[in-house]
């Protein structure tokens, strides 16, 4: 059976790891995605004490519910791509403690945001540099065995699987792998989400659900906070599609109610419109 996950940040913030896997799982999910974003809080775990460390890896196997992915997109702030030296020195300095991390955390996938800059202006050399430094980000993961997976962006540099693998074709290693969002993927005009996930299965390591309000000429897209069920994605369509293509990897439910007065509530309301698909699919009993 498939595995269903919550992400960080859709469960309240002030809680200790064990009580936070605790009502992941009383709200029925297998795992948590642990969010590692640019600010100095969730950054500040990268230098876990060996202490630390060990009381999350305990509070799993007491819960029996895994952190399977980390979600690091500290890396806006300090970019692959940067034009500054110091930025980038910082960048994979932040990636190898990021893989340390996950490595004695038993977690499998770091995902990594997949914009080349994010505060800069994007040119030519910030696509280089984002390209070098992630070929030595990949040979440092693939010494611990954790894959980096590129997540399908909010951001034109990579908005498309098609993009992703124009990188791959550079970077040829197991441990380099996609994470459709499929909200990102979906909120893009010029794609084809069908035929992107066709392009891309044998690469896909995970799969965010989120809803998104499309990109027009008009309007810049909506890529957070759209209600399930209000957006453009044709979820229904989604999940067949990778069902037929036999993928058989996690789901993670990507919301941000981490501050809400009524976070379980909108969870849930977010599980009564996604499991039917779900169940409709054959990825949960009916």
């Amino acid at each position: 059976m498939t595995s269903i996950g919550i992400y960080e940040k859709a469960l309240p913030k002030n809680m200790s790891w064990k009580e936070r896997l605790l009502l992941a799982k009383k709200l029925g999910f297998d795992f948590i995605e642990m969010s590692i974003d640019e600010t100095d809080e969730r950054l500040k775990r990268l230098d876990w004490t060996n202490e630390e460390r060990k009381a999350v890896r305990e509070s799993i196997h007491e819960t029996n519910v895994s952190i399977l992915s980390i979600c690091l997109s500290g890396h806006r702030r300090f970019p692959f791509g940067s034009k500054e030296l110091k930025t980038r020195t910082a960048a994979l300095i932040l990636m190898e403690k990021a893989i340390n991390l996950a490595s004695d955390l038993g977690i499998r996938t770091i995902q990594l945001a997949g914009y080349d800059v994010y505060y800069e202006v994007k040119t030519l050399t910030s696509r280089e540099y984002f390209i070098e430094n992630l070929k030595k980000a990949v040979a440092m993961a693939a010494s611990k065995e954790i894959v980096l997976s590129i997540e399908i962006m909010d951001d034109p540099f990579m908005n498309s699987i098609s993009k992703f693998l124009k990188i791959k074709e550079q970077i040829r290693s197991p441990y380099l792998q996609v994470y459709p969002d499929l909200g990102n993927l979906s909120a893009w005009p010029e794609n084809d989400v069908g035929y992107e996930l066709e392009l891309g299965i044998d690469q896909i390591s995970a799969v965010h659900l989120k809803d998104t309000l499309a990109v027009t000429e008009q309007f810049a897209g909506k890529f957070k906070e759209v209600p399930f069920g209000t957006g453009c994605v044709d979820f229904l369509g989604c999940l067949k599609t990778l069902k037929r293509l036999h993928y058989n990897g996690p789901f993670l439910i990507e919301m941000w109610s981490e501050t809400s007065d009524t976070p379980e509530k909108e969870i849930e309301q977010a599980k009564e419109f996604l499991f039917p698909y779900l169940k409709e699919v054959g990825y949960l009993d009916k």
